[in-house]
């Protein structure tokens, strides 16, 4: 399915030691980094073996026999998710994101979809969807469940929204759609593309779960989008032998984009989009192989069945920071709902952070802290010089607000020293991060509010100057109601002294923001 493609995490030097949380912070990095090519080299194991059961010549149009996970058979319809976390019910029929919502309409006749050759049903796809075609990615490493048409001559179409990527490839029997569904998390669909029949849009579990889980469905994990950045030759296979590593906001970008094309002017930056390497070339010669800065894609291969002759460096940089955000919301969910259900409590609008006992505290508040500073772009790499979308694509995308009544927007690019002008990210207005628990909310912006406010001066946070704090607060505030309630709340605590900050406060015996009562001690 929608595969993304990347290097192991790599901080900033920093002035000042390190603590000892952030040395466990880049220990946890790499050995995640590690699980993941071992779970991506299984994925193409099962990936192979559900092709081959799928079809004997190698397709995997129409198949949609029993799917299994790791070996265990699920066509009773029960996912390793419905044991590790029954309080989510991923295998229920998803309801709350774009694509259902679509489904629903089809279903209503208030939208039909047009098949039009050469690209089948995508034109119509993205019309319904709101999606612009300026979005467009293309990938030529085979990193898909249709791996088998994918290469440098054809490589993998990916168009996106805040939440919503569609897939195509030239000669494709279906579609592949990967959507964030503000309850279950990452969900994935095909549509049918091969003739203008009855539309349908099929939920995938485990053909596209086998990769797109944390751990390759081996427990413990969650789903999750992925991108990844893999030294390919020209027909997509690996020239080191490796899966590919993850890209993140995090990693530099001279590591990104490897098996990629990348179109747009990034100045004297290198990456290792473009490289069209022979099979068994000589890695040596990489350097030869770059190209950059350019404008278009024609006369690298026929772009002419295309929405675009693009691959857009903007839509590519936006790509990366929206899965990297989606998988810090997906486990802070998981777990989260896990947790409460576990201790007798409902993720409800009248559960406070407050409310909940130490020992589920606890162990939320890492995986808050770690979604908190994904969301404040903490440790992300910086631009040593200016990027310029060729596609369109960073018009498209700043004009989808929401703005404060002095017109700034979190959307706003910047593209010279960062990507984004504000570092905070716009995902926070996103149903993806609305539908995590009450409690989850009320710390994130009790911490928002402490660090934006300036009462949280620990070291994670001197990046932010006194300006950029402000310019958030009040871009925030104005912006996202909920958070402007805690944020009043906040300071008149404060003014009673009873709100100490800092990123090693849990908060644990003070007064919540929302609730005014009294933590456990």
């Amino acid at each position: 399915m929608l595969r993304t493609i990347a290097m192991i995490h790599r901080s900033r030097p920093a002035a000042h030691l390190r603590s000892r949380s952030e040395v466990a912070r880049t220990l946890i990095d790499r050995l995640l980094g590690r699980a993941l090519a071992a779970a991506l080299l299984l994925c193409a194991s099962l990936t192979l073996h559900a092709v081959a059961a799928a079809e004997p010549g190698g397709s995997t149009a129409g198949a949609r026999g029993p799917a299994f996970v790791a070996g265990r058979s699920v066509a009773d319809g029960s996912l390793r998710y419905d044991a590790d976390y029954p309080a989510v019910g991923y295998s229920q029929t998803p309801a709350h994101n774009a694509i259902a919502r679509l489904q629903s309409r089809l279903e209503e006749g208030k939208v039909r979809l047009k098949f039009q050759p050469p690209r089948g049903y995508l034109d119509s796809v993205l019309n319904a969807l709101g999606i612009d075609p300026s979005s467009q990615t293309l990938v030529y490493s085979k990193t898909s469940l249709q791996f088998h048409i994918i290469r440098a001559a054809t490589p993998r179409a990916i168009y996106f929204d805040d939440d919503t990527y569609v897939a195509w490839i030239p000669g494709t029997h279906f579609l592949e759609i990967a959507t964030m569904d503000s309850e279950l998390g990452p969900v994935f669909y095909t549509l049918s593309n091969e003739s203008p029949e009855e539309v349908h849009l099929d939920r995938e579990t485990s053909r596209c779960l086998t990769c797109h889980d944390t751990w390759g469905m081996a427990g413990g994990g969650v789903p999750r989008f992925l991108f990844l950045s893999t030294l390919v030759d020209t027909n997509g296979e690996a020239l080191n032998g490796r899966p590919g590593d993850e890209t993140t906001d995090r990693t530099p970008i001279r590591d990104r984009w490897a098996g990629w094309y990348v179109t747009g002017q990034h100045g004297e930056q290198q990456h290792l989009g473009n490289i069209l390497a022979e099979p068994g070339e000589d890695l040596a010669n990489l350097a030869s192989l770059r190209r950059g800065n350019l404008d278009t894609l024609q006369g690298l291969f026929d772009t002419r069945s295309y929405l675009t002759d693009k691959s857009d460096i903007v839509a590519l940089l936006v790509f990366e920071h929206q899965a990297h955000i989606a998988g810090f919301i997906t486990r802070a969910n998981f777990k989260s709902r896990t947790l409460l259900a576990r201790n007798g409590l409902e993720p409800s609008a009248t559960t406070r952070w407050s409310a909940l006992p130490t020992q589920v505290q606890k162990p939320l508040k890492s995986m808050l802290e770690s979604l908190l500073r994904g969301l404040l772009f903490v440790d992300s790499t910086t631009l040593d010089d200016h990027i310029t979308s060729t596609s369109g694509y960073d018009r498209w995308f700043e004009a989808q607000g929401p703005r404060d009544p002095q017109g700034r927007s979190l959307r706003e690019l910047d593209l010279r020293t960062r990507v984004f002008k504000f570092p905070l990210s716009y995902l926070i207005y996103s149903d993806a991060f609305e539908g995590l628990p009450a409690c989850d909310k009320d710390y994130i912006y009790t911490r928002l509010a402490d660090i934006l406010g300036g009462r949280d001066q620990s070291a994670t946070y001197t990046y932010l100057s006194a300006d950029v704090r402000r310019d958030l607060l009040e871009i925030l505030s104005a912006t996202k109601p909920a958070f402007a309630k805690v944020t009043r709340q906040r300071s008149a605590e404060c003014e009673k002294g009873a709100c100490p900050g800092g990123e090693n406060d849990s908060l644990n015996g003070q007064t919540s923001p929302l609730s005014g009562a009294k933590n456990a001690p």
